[in-house]
């Protein structure tokens, strides 16, 4: 279940509301960092972008493809700990603007954690450490700690079930 606050809006749409609910000029900063960092080769200049300017939390070793594409209007509500890797073009959303509504989300997702590339990660979730998110996957549910999720709809499977697969296979 995801862990949204909703927000009701009265009025046009809430994407038409934008800028009642977060700063112009927050977005135009937190765009140009982040087009910065989609670019930028070096790891440790790409982590230190997030921090300093967009008030991520990212853990030590934590490593972002080129390409990621974090929240540009909410990015202090990702979270990601130590050692892992967000693949090539991953999108990381906490915010959801709809007609009546927006919703805001936190994004946590643990240590040793590997998201395969083209993933679209939505608002309110939890990756646990040591998880897997295969590439192309939209995650829209929490993800246990040492579990495998894939696809659209997600499907997950639990770190025992996983354990009989593998010993199943080298049979």
């Amino acid at each position: 279940m995801r862990q949204t606050e909703r927000y009701p809006v009265k009025g046009p749409n809430s994407l038409w509301q934008l800028y009642k609910t977060v700063s112009f000029w927050k977005v135009v900063k937190n765009f140009i960092i982040i087009q910065l960092a989609r670019y930028c080769p070096l790891i440790p200049v790409k982590n230190w972008l997030y921090r300093t300017f967009l008030n991520m939390k990212v853990g030590k070793q934590t490593a972002f493809a080129l390409m990621v594409m974090v929240d540009v209007m909410f990015p202090e509500k990702i979270r990601v700990g130590n050692n892992t890797i967000i693949g090539y073009n991953t999108t990381i959303l906490t915010h959801e603007y709809l007609i009546n509504e927006y919703r805001l989300g936190e994004v946590r997702i643990g240590s040793n954690v590997m998201i395969g590339a083209n993933t679209t990660i939505l608002p309110g979730v939890t990756i646990g450490d040591g998880a897997v998110v295969a590439a192309g996957s939209v995650v829209h549910k929490d993800v246990p700690p040492g579990a495998f999720a894939r696809g659209n709809p997600l499907q997950i499977t639990e770190p025992a079930q996983q354990r009989q697969a593998d010993s199943g296979q080298q049979g």
